[in-house]
């Protein structure tokens, strides 16, 4: 295996919107696979970023995005990826923003009529249009970020991340701050892909605090992404027990989650981006993961001709916490105040970075 920037090859084989629903169901999708606008032309007069990023003679890249990006955190760190690659390649970059599945093929299929140097693409939902494209465009280059295709592909690279281990981390911090010695956490299902969101959690407070208890309730139901009250209600009855650190990992049902901590004063953890803004005072810290580290290091594998999937973690700045990130002190996380319990966290983290301490990954064949 090759080592660059400190990614590792591994073999082939803002708040709870629609992006975190997508993201807990693309990471099930992409760890299986590892171990997956409006009208083109709207899409890119809308963000001011599709025009050529200077006009040099240097790279071309072109991102792709399933929803809009707005105010949505995990896209824009994808924005801002691909704006460092065409800055430091002196080249141009182009996103287009898709609405609907009918935008995101026509996206799709605009970025390959202009045959940039590599079309970057966010989320299982263009796994398929991918692996369509690929097929027939042997000569582009894809980076595919947070999924991969189910098969493999020379011109596919894919992207992932190692959740499980900022998991802990956040465990870690609810093992230290808990009064009852009651840590527990809201799964979207139980399954072993979305289990690392949660197990990990209850490793991490155990590691700290041996005596801990800890438990998972799981939404499930019709809806399980979707499900806000029933999320709530798994959340009300870890609570009810005597549970004060929740690990809120139910996709859009996080907003019940807090909401139910929030009226017993207990406290709860977020995902994907930083959702403390959601509820002041109640959501402790969150599992970030850096699209842009990934969209940049991505890109800069594919023009040294190094394809495959990568795992970003800890390591290598995909994966960590907004209470380990500059600017925590405006963040609106109650970590912010415990800089005690922050030093022992990154502490944690500089062990698992080096490899003295392994956190396992409830997905791992």
């Amino acid at each position: 295996m090759s080592r660059t920037a400190g990614v590792t090859d591994v073999t082939r084989s803002a708040r709870p919107t629609r992006r975190s629903r997508r993201s807990l169901r693309l990471a099930a999708l992409a760890t299986g696979t590892v171990l997956l606008a409006t009208a083109c032309n709207a899409a890119a007069k809308k963000d001011g970023s599709a025009d050529a990023a200077g006009g040099g003679s240097g790279r071309s890249f072109t991102l792709v995005t399933p929803d809009a990006v707005g105010q949505n955190e995990f896209l824009k760190n994808a924005v801002t990826g691909v704006k460092a690659a065409a800055k430091a390649h002196e080249g141009s970059q182009k996103v287009y923003e898709s609405t609907n599945s009918d935008s995101q093929q026509q996206n799709v299929q605009a970025a390959v009529d202009e045959r940039p140097d590599v079309i970057v693409l966010v989320g299982f939902e263009f796994a398929d249009l991918v692996a369509q494209q690929a097929e027939a465009h042997p000569k582009q280059q894809f980076l595919l970020v947070d999924a991969c295709t189910e098969k493999t592909f020379e011109n596919v690279s894919c992207a992932v991340f190692r959740e499980h281990e900022g998991v802990f981390l956040a465990g870690a911090e609810a093992g230290l701050l808990s009064e009852s010695g009651k840590v527990g956490a809201v799964d979207v299902l139980d399954t072993p892909q979305f289990r690392r969101f949660s197990d990990p959690f209850a490793a991490g407070a155990k590691h700290v605090a041996a005596t801990t208890q800890t438990s998972t309730r799981f939404v499930g139901g019709q809806s399980p992404f979707d499900d806000s009250a029933r999320a709530k209600e798994q959340a009300n009855s870890l609570l009810a027990k005597g549970y004060d650190q929740l690990m809120a990992a139910a996709a859009a049902g996080n907003y019940g989650v807090f909401e139910a901590a929030e009226a017993k004063g207990a406290f709860a953890y977020g995902v994907d981006v930083n959702q403390c803004a959601s509820a002041p005072g109640t959501v402790v810290d969150n599992v970030v993961k850096r699209t842009d580290v990934a969209v940049e290091k991505g890109i800069e594998r594919v023009l040294d001709g190094r394809t495959g999937t990568v795992s970003y973690g800890l390591k290598e700045g995909g994966i960590t916490l907004t209470g380990l990130e500059d600017g925590v002190e405006s963040s609106q996380c109650v970590i912010a105040d415990h800089e005690d319990v922050l030093k022992k966290v990154e502490a944690l983290r500089d062990r698992i970075v080096s490899g003295e301490l392994k956190v396992d990954d409830p997905a791992a064949a």
